[in-house]
Protein backbone atom coordinates (compact mmCIF):
# COMPACT_ATOMS: atom_id res chain seq x y z
CA UNK A 1 0.00 0.00 0.00
CA UNK A 2 2.61 2.27 -0.79
CA UNK A 3 2.00 5.91 -0.74
CA UNK A 4 -1.74 4.88 0.54
CA UNK A 5 -1.70 3.58 4.42
CA UNK A 6 0.24 7.06 5.53
CA UNK A 7 -0.20 8.16 9.17
CA UNK A 8 -4.05 10.30 8.04
CA UNK A 9 -5.29 7.41 6.86
CA UNK A 10 -4.85 5.15 10.26
CA UNK A 11 -6.63 7.79 11.76
CA UNK A 12 -9.20 7.75 9.92
CA UNK A 13 -9.38 4.01 10.03
CA UNK A 14 -9.19 3.60 13.23
CA UNK A 15 -12.42 6.03 13.75
CA UNK A 16 -14.16 3.26 12.34
CA UNK A 17 -12.64 0.46 14.28
CA UNK A 18 -11.02 0.11 17.42
CA UNK A 19 -10.12 -3.26 17.15
CA UNK A 20 -8.38 -3.66 13.56
CA UNK A 21 -4.37 -4.09 13.46
CA UNK A 22 -3.58 -1.05 11.16
CA UNK A 23 -0.01 -1.22 8.91
CA UNK A 24 2.08 1.52 7.43
CA UNK A 25 2.86 1.47 3.87
CA UNK A 26 5.73 -0.27 3.53
CA UNK A 27 8.91 2.03 4.49
CA UNK A 28 12.72 0.64 2.95
CA UNK A 29 15.54 0.70 5.21
CA UNK A 30 17.48 3.02 2.93
CA UNK A 31 14.79 6.02 3.59
CA UNK A 32 14.48 5.46 7.37
CA UNK A 33 18.57 4.77 7.44
CA UNK A 34 19.80 7.48 4.96
CA UNK A 35 17.04 10.05 5.19
CA UNK A 36 16.86 13.12 7.40
CA UNK A 37 12.62 12.73 8.28
CA UNK A 38 11.94 10.12 10.41
CA UNK A 39 8.61 11.76 11.57
CA UNK A 40 7.67 11.27 7.98
CA UNK A 41 8.85 7.36 7.47
CA UNK A 42 7.77 6.63 11.47
CA UNK A 43 5.73 9.14 13.00
CA UNK A 44 2.02 7.81 13.69
CA UNK A 45 -0.73 8.87 16.33
CA UNK A 46 -0.87 7.13 19.71
CA UNK A 47 -4.40 6.57 18.57
CA UNK A 48 -3.49 4.14 15.68
CA UNK A 49 -2.51 1.11 18.12
CA UNK A 50 -2.35 -1.62 17.50
CA UNK A 51 -0.49 -0.33 14.17
CA UNK A 52 2.32 -2.66 12.10
CA UNK A 53 5.58 -0.93 10.53
CA UNK A 54 5.93 -2.70 7.54
CA UNK A 55 9.61 -2.70 6.37
CA UNK A 56 11.06 -3.23 2.54
CA UNK A 57 14.40 -4.26 2.50
CA UNK A 58 17.20 -7.11 2.56
CA UNK A 59 19.79 -6.27 4.59
CA UNK A 60 19.71 -8.07 7.76
CA UNK A 61 21.95 -5.48 9.84
CA UNK A 62 20.00 -2.40 8.30
CA UNK A 63 16.58 -4.21 8.82
CA UNK A 64 17.64 -5.06 12.78
CA UNK A 65 18.22 -1.23 12.81
CA UNK A 66 15.00 0.29 11.77
CA UNK A 67 13.23 -2.20 13.52
CA UNK A 68 14.53 -1.40 16.96
CA UNK A 69 13.65 2.17 15.45
CA UNK A 70 10.38 0.97 14.96
CA UNK A 71 9.90 -0.68 17.96
CA UNK A 72 11.35 3.06 19.78
CA UNK A 73 8.52 4.61 18.14
CA UNK A 74 5.90 2.99 19.54
CA UNK A 75 4.70 0.11 16.63
CA UNK A 76 2.72 -2.63 17.82
CA UNK A 77 5.30 -5.02 15.55
CA UNK A 78 7.36 -5.23 12.60
CA UNK A 79 6.41 -7.40 9.12
CA UNK A 80 8.44 -7.41 6.63
CA UNK A 81 7.19 -7.26 2.99
CA UNK A 82 8.32 -9.82 1.11
CA UNK A 83 5.47 -9.79 -1.38
CA UNK A 84 5.39 -6.59 -3.24
CA UNK A 85 5.80 -7.20 -7.13
CA UNK A 86 6.71 -3.57 -8.02
CA UNK A 87 9.95 -2.98 -10.06
CA UNK A 88 10.92 -0.54 -8.12
CA UNK A 89 11.59 -2.66 -5.35
CA UNK A 90 12.75 -5.14 -7.24
CA UNK A 91 15.63 -3.30 -8.19
CA UNK A 92 16.76 -2.67 -4.60
CA UNK A 93 15.97 -6.34 -3.62
CA UNK A 94 13.17 -5.69 -1.77
CA UNK A 95 9.47 -7.15 -2.17
CA UNK A 96 8.53 -10.64 -3.70
CA UNK A 97 12.35 -11.10 -5.75
CA UNK A 98 13.31 -12.06 -2.13
CA UNK A 99 10.97 -15.45 -2.02
CA UNK A 100 13.75 -16.55 -4.73
CA UNK A 101 16.34 -16.07 -1.42
CA UNK A 102 14.13 -17.60 1.62
CA UNK A 103 17.82 -18.50 3.42
CA UNK A 104 18.27 -14.34 3.30
CA UNK A 105 14.94 -13.82 4.26
CA UNK A 106 15.23 -16.51 7.75
CA UNK A 107 18.53 -14.27 8.33
CA UNK A 108 16.70 -11.38 8.01
CA UNK A 109 13.97 -12.43 10.52
CA UNK A 110 16.71 -13.80 12.96
CA UNK A 111 18.27 -10.36 13.02
CA UNK A 112 15.27 -8.18 13.82
CA UNK A 113 13.69 -10.74 16.75
CA UNK A 114 17.18 -10.19 17.92
CA UNK A 115 17.00 -6.80 18.42
CA UNK A 116 13.06 -6.16 19.42
CA UNK A 117 10.49 -7.73 22.12
CA UNK A 118 7.43 -6.99 19.82
CA UNK A 119 6.34 -9.34 17.53
CA UNK A 120 8.24 -9.91 14.07
CA UNK A 121 5.90 -10.69 10.91
CA UNK A 122 6.45 -11.65 7.20
CA UNK A 123 3.89 -10.77 4.57
CA UNK A 124 4.94 -12.84 1.50
CA UNK A 125 3.11 -14.56 -1.27
CA UNK A 126 3.25 -17.75 -2.29
CA UNK A 127 5.91 -18.21 -4.73
CA UNK A 128 7.31 -16.27 -8.11
CA UNK A 129 7.62 -17.12 -11.56
CA UNK A 130 7.34 -20.83 -11.71
CA UNK A 131 7.42 -21.98 -9.08
CA UNK A 132 4.58 -24.73 -8.78
CA UNK A 133 5.22 -27.13 -5.69
CA UNK A 134 3.38 -26.57 -2.23
CA UNK A 135 6.79 -28.11 -0.95
CA UNK A 136 8.66 -24.31 -2.23
CA UNK A 137 6.29 -22.69 -0.16
CA UNK A 138 6.31 -24.98 2.66
CA UNK A 139 10.38 -25.13 2.47
CA UNK A 140 10.21 -21.49 2.75
CA UNK A 141 7.82 -21.05 6.18
CA UNK A 142 9.61 -23.38 7.69
CA UNK A 143 12.42 -21.43 7.40
CA UNK A 144 11.09 -18.65 9.25
CA UNK A 145 9.50 -20.72 11.69
CA UNK A 146 13.03 -21.87 12.73
CA UNK A 147 14.08 -18.44 12.80
CA UNK A 148 10.86 -17.31 14.91
CA UNK A 149 9.05 -15.53 13.22
CA UNK A 150 5.90 -14.52 15.23
CA UNK A 151 3.24 -14.66 11.88
CA UNK A 152 2.38 -14.53 8.27
CA UNK A 153 0.29 -12.55 6.33
CA UNK A 154 0.20 -14.54 2.81
CA UNK A 155 -1.64 -13.24 -0.46
CA UNK A 156 -2.67 -16.34 -1.64
CA UNK A 157 -1.27 -15.19 -5.54
CA UNK A 158 2.13 -16.12 -6.81
CA UNK A 159 3.82 -12.95 -8.15
CA UNK A 160 5.42 -12.80 -11.70
CA UNK A 161 8.51 -10.64 -11.50
CA UNK A 162 8.28 -10.30 -15.23
CA UNK A 163 5.84 -9.58 -17.76
CA UNK A 164 2.89 -8.28 -15.45
CA UNK A 165 2.20 -4.92 -14.02
CA UNK A 166 1.76 -4.49 -10.21
CA UNK A 167 -2.13 -4.10 -11.10
CA UNK A 168 -2.14 -7.33 -12.69
CA UNK A 169 0.11 -9.25 -10.52
CA UNK A 170 -2.95 -8.44 -8.16
CA UNK A 171 -5.44 -9.92 -10.40
CA UNK A 172 -3.82 -12.30 -12.94
CA UNK A 173 -2.19 -14.92 -11.32
CA UNK A 174 -4.85 -17.34 -9.74
CA UNK A 175 -5.70 -17.22 -6.38
CA UNK A 176 -4.82 -20.48 -4.11
CA UNK A 177 -6.45 -20.03 -1.01
CA UNK A 178 -6.13 -23.72 -0.36
CA UNK A 179 -2.79 -23.44 0.06
CA UNK A 180 -3.03 -20.65 2.73
CA UNK A 181 -5.23 -23.30 4.48
CA UNK A 182 -2.63 -26.32 4.18
CA UNK A 183 -0.01 -24.00 5.23
CA UNK A 184 -2.07 -23.43 8.63
CA UNK A 185 -2.94 -27.18 8.82
CA UNK A 186 0.91 -27.86 8.24
CA UNK A 187 1.99 -25.07 10.55
CA UNK A 188 -0.58 -25.35 13.07
CA UNK A 189 0.97 -23.82 15.75
CA UNK A 190 1.84 -20.43 13.90
CA UNK A 191 -0.40 -17.35 13.39
CA UNK A 192 -1.38 -17.52 9.90
CA UNK A 193 -3.73 -14.58 7.90
CA UNK A 194 -4.89 -14.83 4.52
CA UNK A 195 -4.93 -11.91 2.20
CA UNK A 196 -5.98 -11.53 -1.74
CA UNK A 197 -9.15 -10.92 -3.49
CA UNK A 198 -11.48 -10.43 -0.36
CA UNK A 199 -13.85 -7.99 -1.64
CA UNK A 200 -16.36 -8.47 1.17
CA UNK A 201 -16.52 -9.42 4.80
CA UNK A 202 -18.52 -12.80 3.19
CA UNK A 203 -15.75 -13.46 1.55
CA UNK A 204 -13.21 -12.96 4.34
CA UNK A 205 -15.33 -15.01 7.10
CA UNK A 206 -15.28 -17.68 4.71
CA UNK A 207 -11.51 -18.16 5.41
CA UNK A 208 -12.13 -16.96 8.92
CA UNK A 209 -14.82 -18.06 11.39
CA UNK A 210 -17.00 -20.57 9.11
CA UNK A 211 -14.10 -23.35 9.36
CA UNK A 212 -13.85 -25.96 12.29
CA UNK A 213 -10.61 -27.68 11.12
CA UNK A 214 -7.13 -26.95 10.86
CA UNK A 215 -7.27 -25.45 8.31
CA UNK A 216 -8.87 -22.16 9.61
CA UNK A 217 -6.65 -19.18 9.41
CA UNK A 218 -6.36 -17.11 12.00
CA UNK A 219 -7.16 -13.66 10.30
CA UNK A 220 -8.07 -12.20 7.65
CA UNK A 221 -6.09 -8.80 6.21
CA UNK A 222 -7.92 -6.27 3.87
CA UNK A 223 -6.26 -3.80 1.79
CA UNK A 224 -7.78 -1.92 -1.00
CA UNK A 225 -10.89 -3.39 -0.79
CA UNK A 226 -10.74 -1.44 2.73
CA UNK A 227 -9.24 1.26 1.27
CA UNK A 228 -11.38 1.90 -1.81
CA UNK A 229 -14.93 1.10 0.70
CA UNK A 230 -13.53 2.51 4.05
CA UNK A 231 -17.08 2.48 5.82
CA UNK A 232 -17.06 -1.49 5.72
CA UNK A 233 -14.64 -1.18 8.30
CA UNK A 234 -17.09 -0.46 10.87
CA UNK A 235 -18.19 -3.75 11.07
CA UNK A 236 -15.29 -5.40 11.55
CA UNK A 237 -14.99 -4.90 15.94
CA UNK A 238 -18.95 -7.00 15.66
CA UNK A 239 -17.69 -9.38 13.08
CA UNK A 240 -14.25 -10.70 14.23
CA UNK A 241 -13.97 -9.24 17.91
CA UNK A 242 -17.43 -10.13 18.81
CA UNK A 243 -17.88 -6.59 20.43
CA UNK A 244 -21.47 -5.52 20.48
CA UNK A 245 -21.10 -2.20 20.66
CA UNK A 246 -23.41 0.23 18.54
CA UNK A 247 -21.68 0.40 14.67
CA UNK A 248 -20.35 4.25 14.58
CA UNK A 249 -22.42 6.14 11.68
CA UNK A 250 -20.44 8.17 8.88
CA UNK A 251 -21.79 11.44 10.41
CA UNK A 252 -19.66 10.39 13.72
CA UNK A 253 -17.00 9.94 12.02
CA UNK A 254 -16.78 13.16 10.43
CA UNK A 255 -17.17 14.85 13.26
CA UNK A 256 -14.71 12.71 15.33
CA UNK A 257 -12.25 13.82 11.75
CA UNK A 258 -13.22 17.69 12.46
CA UNK A 259 -10.66 18.43 14.95
CA UNK A 260 -8.36 15.97 13.41
CA UNK A 261 -8.43 18.11 10.44
CA UNK A 262 -8.34 21.02 11.84
CA UNK A 263 -5.11 20.43 13.92
CA UNK A 264 -3.38 19.30 10.90
CA UNK A 265 -4.00 22.90 9.36
CA UNK A 266 -3.00 24.70 12.25
CA UNK A 267 0.31 23.07 11.41
CA UNK A 268 0.37 24.04 8.34
CA UNK A 269 -0.76 20.93 6.11
CA UNK A 270 -3.08 20.65 3.23
CA UNK A 271 -6.67 19.50 3.38
CA UNK A 272 -6.46 16.96 0.69
CA UNK A 273 -3.37 15.09 2.60
CA UNK A 274 -6.45 13.94 4.43
CA UNK A 275 -9.85 14.11 2.08
CA UNK A 276 -7.52 11.85 -0.24
CA UNK A 277 -8.43 8.23 2.26
CA UNK A 278 -11.69 9.61 3.00
CA UNK A 279 -13.19 10.02 -0.89
CA UNK A 280 -14.44 6.42 -0.40
CA UNK A 281 -16.56 7.01 2.53
CA UNK A 282 -20.06 7.35 1.06
CA UNK A 283 -19.50 4.45 -1.79
CA UNK A 284 -22.55 3.13 -2.92
CA UNK A 285 -25.02 5.47 -1.59
CA UNK A 286 -26.67 8.02 -3.05
CA UNK A 287 -24.14 11.30 -2.78
CA UNK A 288 -21.35 8.81 -2.64
CA UNK A 289 -19.67 10.61 -5.98
CA UNK A 290 -21.20 13.90 -5.38
CA UNK A 291 -18.91 13.72 -1.80
CA UNK A 292 -15.56 12.24 -3.98
CA UNK A 293 -16.52 14.76 -6.95
CA UNK A 294 -16.68 18.10 -4.15
CA UNK A 295 -13.87 17.11 -2.21
CA UNK A 296 -11.84 16.14 -5.48
CA UNK A 297 -12.19 19.85 -6.96
CA UNK A 298 -11.59 21.37 -3.75
CA UNK A 299 -9.40 19.92 -1.31
CA UNK A 300 -6.35 21.19 -3.16
CA UNK A 301 -7.22 24.22 -2.87
CA UNK A 302 -4.69 26.44 -0.53
CA UNK A 303 -7.43 28.02 1.29
CA UNK A 304 -9.34 24.81 1.76
CA UNK A 305 -10.66 23.82 5.87
CA UNK A 306 -13.21 21.89 7.16
CA UNK A 307 -16.11 23.90 5.68
CA UNK A 308 -15.43 21.91 2.13
CA UNK A 309 -15.90 18.51 4.09
CA UNK A 310 -19.12 20.17 5.33
CA UNK A 311 -20.37 21.33 2.35
CA UNK A 312 -19.61 18.21 0.75
CA UNK A 313 -21.57 16.22 3.68
CA UNK A 314 -24.71 18.47 3.64
CA UNK A 315 -24.69 17.87 -0.46
CA UNK A 316 -24.96 13.85 0.43
CA UNK A 317 -27.74 14.91 2.47
CA UNK A 318 -29.26 16.99 0.01
CA UNK A 319 -29.09 13.97 -2.70
CA UNK A 320 -30.04 11.32 -0.32
CA UNK A 321 -33.16 13.48 0.67
CA UNK A 322 -33.91 13.60 -2.96
CA UNK A 323 -33.80 10.52 -3.59
CA UNK A 324 -36.23 9.76 -0.80
CA UNK A 325 -38.52 12.14 -1.97
CA UNK A 326 -38.57 11.12 -5.44
CA UNK A 327 -39.50 7.54 -3.92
Amino acid sequence: MLDWTDKHCRYFHRQLTEQAWLYSEMVTTGAIIYGDNLPRFLGHNDCEAPVVLQLGGSDSKDLATCAALGEEWGYSEINLNVGCPSDRVQNNMIGACLLGHPELVAENVSAMKAKVDIPVTVKTRIGIDDQEEFEILHQFVAGLVEAGVDGLIVHARKAWLQGLSPKENREIPPLKYDWVHRLKQEFPELDIAINGGLKTHSDALAHYSSYQDLSAVDGVMLGRAAYEQPYMLAEVDRLYYAKNAPIITREQVLEKMYPYIEQHLTDGGKLIQITRHMLGLFHGLPGGRIWRRHLSENAFKTCAGVNVVEEAYQMVNQEIQRMEDRA
